[in-house]
Order: C-alpha cells, then structure tokens, then sequence
C-alpha cells in the first residue's frame, strides 16, 4: 500500500479542485527556502521564497526565487503600480505577527494566497525555471508546478523586485594522489 502524503489538507483539496497539474515532494523537515533547496538537492533558483508583506496598511503573499533578496523600495513602487496609491512603508511580517493576521500556525505560510484571502506578487526571475517548488504550509512537504501555471492558479501580478544575493562558495582543492 502506497503512502499517503501528507499536505495540509486545505491546499490538497485546492490544487485538486483547481486541476492544475503538480507533484507533492515529501522531505525532511525544513523551516526556511534554503534548506529546501539543500534538502531537495535543487538549484536556489528552483525554490519560491514566501514572504508575508505589509504595505502601508494593506498585506500581500510576495514570491522570489531562493537566491533572491527583497528590495523594498522597488516592491514598493510594483505595488504602488497596481494600488494606485503611493506606498510609504514596506516590510516582511514576523511569524508571530503572520499567525495572527491569518489565523495560521508559525511557519505554516503557504505560496498560495488565495487560500489566505491575498494578493500574491511574484518576481519575474522566478520564471527563469520552467517548474518551481512552492511551499505548501507544511514543513515535510512541498508542491512542484510549473511556474506559468502557479502564476495564473492564483492570479498572480508579475514585476521586478528582487535582487539576487551574493553567496559565497567555499571551494575545497582535492590532492590527485598517483601522478
């Protein structure tokens, strides 16, 4: 008997009724989007970062790949775009804060906004990868799906407002040994 995977079962049950075709990945525990890329063995790029953000008074569900970092300033300016309003402050909410905004458990942050009833934004370099995983509010479990098809499932506005981080690589030199 196959095991049953276990994705809260509020975004099973809307990936199954949006038909939208995904795969769930099952794995370690992990809390952040690096460690989903190390324990996936996926490139930083193949990874959506969720961020709850808070605009002035108004809250988006913000997507970058992994190995981008949020400029504020530029988010501000895409969301003022689609607002109509000047945006004077921009910040990612703390797990605390999310929990009682959207009535979730700490870390339990789907990629789906509209299963929190928001706007998702989402940065256009995650469109450089044609599949993307996504997190599904569990720490076990993740969803994969192409990224056009998550961007029309929750009507997600496009813009540009990452900017990619600097990782540094240790690189280890190996002694050939016999030559």
């Amino acid at each position: 008997m196959a095991k049953k995977l276990k994705l809260p079962e509020k975004v099973a049950k809307y990936l199954k009724d949006s038909g939208v075709k995904h795969n769930v990945l099952e794995h370690k525990t992990v809390y952040t989007a690096m460690d989903a890329a190390n324990t996936m063995k996926r490139k930083m790029g193949e990874i959506a970062k969720s961020l709850l953000v808070q605009a002035d008074k108004d809250y988006f569900l913000v997507l970058l790949p992994a190995d981008y970092n949020l400029d504020f300033k530029k988010l501000g300016k895409c969301l003022g775009a689609q607002t109509g309003k000047k945006i004077k402050t921009v910040k990612i909410l703390g797990e605390k804060i999310m929990a009682d905004v959207l009535k979730i458990k700490a870390g339990t942050l789907s990629a789906f906004g509209q299963l929190h009833k928001l706007p998702v934004i989402a940065d256009k370099a995650l469109l450089k990868a044609k599949k993307a995983v996504f997190s599904s509010g569990s720490f076990n479990h993740s969803v994969e799906m192409a990224v056009k098809d998550f961007v029309k499932l929750e009507n997600a506005v496009l813009g540009s407002f990452g900017v990619k981080k600097r990782i540094k690589i240790q690189r280890v030199n190996k002694i050939k040994k016999g030559r």
